[in-house]
């Protein structure tokens, strides 16, 4: 599941995700309230992949409000946001998120990195992507 309230950002990610398994089903959310009203219909996705920046509310009371509750406080959450702030690393890391990528600006790139998540290849204890 995507959570992001850019639609391109959407569409560029759903895309990378096909690339990368054409099997693989992409749900899309642009908001928390949206994300947590589907994640009650939906089976359990295996990520949450969510921005930072979102109107009404923001990706780290999302992800306060995702790891408060017990059917979605073990779904592995990956931030994925233009923010390279060291403050939003370390606040979103202490919050109880996975991973945390920046968008990539070159597509290839983000495959690869969507990949390595995907496939849970990335070593314990590398928080940044």
């Amino acid at each position: 599941m995507l959570i992001d309230d850019d639609r391109d950002d959407q569409i560029l990610f759903q895309e990378a995700v096909q690339v990368i398994n054409p099997d693989l089903r992409c749900e899309l959310a642009s908001s928390c309230q949206q994300a947590l009203r589907q994640l009650e219909e939906l089976p359990l996705p295996d990520f949450i992949f969510m921005d930072l920046n979102m109107s009404v509310i923001n990706g780290f009371d999302c992800l306060v409000n995702l790891k408060n509750q017990n059917n979605y406080k073990d779904i592995p959450v990956v931030i994925l946001t233009t923010s390279k702030n060291l403050d939003d690393v370390n606040r979103t890391k202490l919050l109880g998120a996975k991973w945390y990528m920046t968008k990539p600006d070159d597509f290839n790139i983000l495959c690869q990195k969507l990949n390595k998540i995907l496939q849970k290849d990335s070593p314990e204890g590398l928080y940044t992507i």
